[in-house]
Formats: C-alpha cells, sequence, structure tokens
C-alpha cells in the first residue's frame, strides 16, 4: 500500500501516544517506500540520533490499542516486533539517515502536516475558552434570574391577614 500525497491524508498518520503526536514505523516506510525491516535497521544503526523524545517502542499494551483503533494496521497484530513510534523531531531525524530524494520529500510534506495539526490543536484550545467564557457569562445570568424569581416566591409566600368572619367562642 502506497499513500498518495494528499496533505490530509499525512495527518490521518499521526496518533497519540504517551500524550506525544507520533507516527508509527510502519506508515513512515510505506511513505518512503522502503521495507519497514529496512527503516528499523537504519534507525538502529544510528539509535544515537534518536532519543525517547525523539523515537520510543510501543509497549504491548499500545500495539494492541494502536490496532484496534486502525484497521488498515491489522497485520500488526500478529507480528512479534513492537513498532518505533516517531514524534516530529524524530521524522526529521529520519531525513539524516534515509537520504533518497523521495524521504526528503516525504518528510517535508510530514513537516507540514504536523505544522498543520498544531495550528489545529490552537485554535481549538481559542474556542474552547471562547466557549468556556460564554458558558460562564450564560451561567451567571442563570444565577442572576434564578435569584429574582426566588425573590418573587419569598414575597408571596407571606402570611395574609384573614378577610371574613371570624368564630368567637
Amino acid at each position: 500500500m502506497i499513500y498518495n500525497n494528499s496533505e490530509s491524508e499525512y495527518e490521518t498518520l499521526i496518533f497519540t501516544f504517551r500524550g506525544i503526536k507520533v507516527m508509527i514505523d510502519y506508515d513512515l516506510s510505506l511513505l518512503y517506500q522502503i521495507p519497514t525491516k529496512r527503516l528499523k535497521e537504519q534507525v538502529k544503526r544510528n539509535l544515537q540520533r534518536f532519543p525517547p523524545d525523539f523515537m520510543f517502542i510501543l509497549s504491548e499494551a499500545e500495539k494492541s490499542e494502536l490496532v484496534a483503533n486502525c484497521d488498515r494496521l491489522a497485520n500488526l497484530k500478529h507480528s512479534s516486533v513492537l513498532p518505533m513510534a516517531f514524534t516530529e523531531q524524530g521524522v526529521a531525524m529520519l531525513s539524516s539517515i534515509l537520504r533518497t530524494e523521495e524521504a526528503i520529500r516525504i518528510n517535508i510534506e510530514i513537516m507540514r502536516a504536523f505544522t498543520r495539526y498544531r495550528a489545529f490543536l490552537v485554535e481549538n484550545k481559542e474556542l474552547r475558552s471562547e466557549i468556556k467564557a460564554l458558558d460562564h457569562k450564560l451561567n451567571s445570568s442563570v444565577l442572576f434570574l434564578l435569584k429574582r424569581i426566588d425573590s418573587l416566591h419569598q414575597k408571596e409566600n407571606k402570611p395574609r391577614n384573614q378577610i371574613g368572619f371570624k368564630k368567637t367562642k
């Protein structure tokens, strides 16, 4: 399977593990048009270039979660080798060990996808803060109205003087 060069398609290849946005070695190998085994081999040969904040190996539980949430990665289910996850910096570092023209071109597109993804998250944070401000304003307005309604009910519940005949015993 070879991916199209659609900008949005690169963004669908970004996952969140351990609170970090990453791409999986399998997807990267398809993008670079090299076997996953070769990609992992190159990374292991240059391990000093990939500290834990650039690349980490998924746990068995994380691999199961990945396979369960993404049908196209179902073939990883029976693999005895755990997938590698590359952060944005790790993907950039791959361009220094994979020196083909295709790898360089793909890396540029992936960096753009990570940038768009970050911009989308920032926009969502701004929208979220605006919604919270509006929610706070509505809550304060509703509380004010409830207090006003309560004050009206309290005035109506005062005991009234009786009108009419009073029986005396």
